[in-house]
């Protein structure tokens, strides 16, 4: 596969796997303790990534999610966030401004706040009452995150009793690193041609719904827009036919990421539609990836992380094709601001 190292990369999702059982203890800890709602604090894409972690409690639990924007919640407040409050701040770095005064900011007001990090070494590893570190990459974070908000979600479920499929579950996810280089080398011959879809032209619509929404939303912003500088317009396929559609017209790109939940008819809806305007449409479909041995439900649940997974590849190629290395940044980083 083009410039992937194989070792880094089962690693990593082994790694994030392996947190199952210390966040699951702990998690448990913090109910026992008495708290009484979940707050979910990342800035930029960490936090977009944990949407479908948010989204499965939301639907399948009465107790109360929050998602926030750290940097707004700093400046707003919120009547719900106290002593009472677990608090999940993920970041890569363990070092983003926003994310480490929210942490401080929640502290003061007694939550106990969880961090996902790919680093010890850093103030939001150090100063969490709970530290998860995994080292990860930018190419290889995703799933991380995605697994790893995925067992937070799970072991609430769990621990209120509202899932039996716990233990069944986490123990097929164990199994997932190596399923998912496989969908790897399957899917690199089409990397390529994906890539060149996306190569040829300066602006893409993006969509996907239920789970796969978050993909499209950080697909489109943390990669096309931030490490390629191509415009997108991601919009959650259900918003499609209410504006966005306007701007589909012959020659027009729609990328739509097709999941497995309950929401697919959304997304085939869109498939349906955007032919009959423009023959630059691309889908890619993840019941067409093969996961030997995950079942259904399972694999309604792994949506994002099987895009993630693929759209790796496509990047891979993409930055190749178009001469623009993932790391080139004007301003990232770069600049005060």
């Amino acid at each position: 596969m083009l410039n992937f190292d194989e070792d880094r990369f089962l690693g990593i999702q082994a790694g994030a796997v392996a947190q199952a059982e210390a966040i699951h203890r702990t998690i448990g800890e913090r109910l026992e303790a008495g708290a009484s709602n979940l707050f979910f604090l990342g800035s930029g894409g960490a936090g977009i990534l944990m949407l479908p972690a948010v989204q499965l409690l939301q639907d399948r639990s009465t107790f109360p999610v929050h998602l926030r924007l750290p940097a707004e919640l700093v400046e707003l407040g919120s009547v719900h966030l106290g002593p009472q409050s677990i608090v999940v701040i993920p970041s890569l770095s363990g070092t983003t401004k926003e994310s480490v005064e929210a942490l401080a900011y929640c502290q003061e007001r007694g939550a106990k706040v969880l961090t996902l990090t790919g680093h010890a070494d850093t103030p939001l590893a150090q100063r969490a009452d709970d530290s998860f570190v995994n080292f990860a990459e930018d190419d290889t974070s995703c799933e991380s995150f995605y697994l790893q908000s995925l067992l937070v979600a799970l072991s609430v479920l769990s621990h209120r009793g509202e899932t039996t499929s716990y233990a069944e579950t986490v123990e097929q996810l164990t199994r997932l690193p190596e399923l998912l280089l496989e969908v790897k080398r399957a899917f690199e011959p089409r990397a390529g041609r994906v890539a060149d879809h996306i190569a040829g032209s300066d602006f893409h619509i993006i969509t996907g719904s239920g789970n796969t929404w978050p993909e499209a939303w950080y697909y489109g912003m943390c990669i096309l827009e931030e490490m390629q500088w191509i415009r997108t317009r991601p919009v959650h396929a259900s918003d499609f036919f209410h504006g966005t559609l306007e701007l589909v017209e012959e020659g027009v790109s729609v990328i739509l990421l097709k999941g497995e939940d309950g929401t697919r008819s959304l997304m085939q809806r869109v498939e349906k539609f955007v032919p009959s305007v423009t023959d630059s449409m691309l889908v890619l479909d993840t019941a067409e990836l093969e996961l030997p041995g995950v079942t259904g439900e399972v694999r309604s649940l792994l949506s994002p992380v099987l895009l993630a997974t693929v759209l790796e590849r496509v990047s891979a190629h993409l930055e190749v094709k178009r001469g623009h290395p993932l790391t080139t940044r004007r301003y990232y980083k770069r600049v005060a601001y």
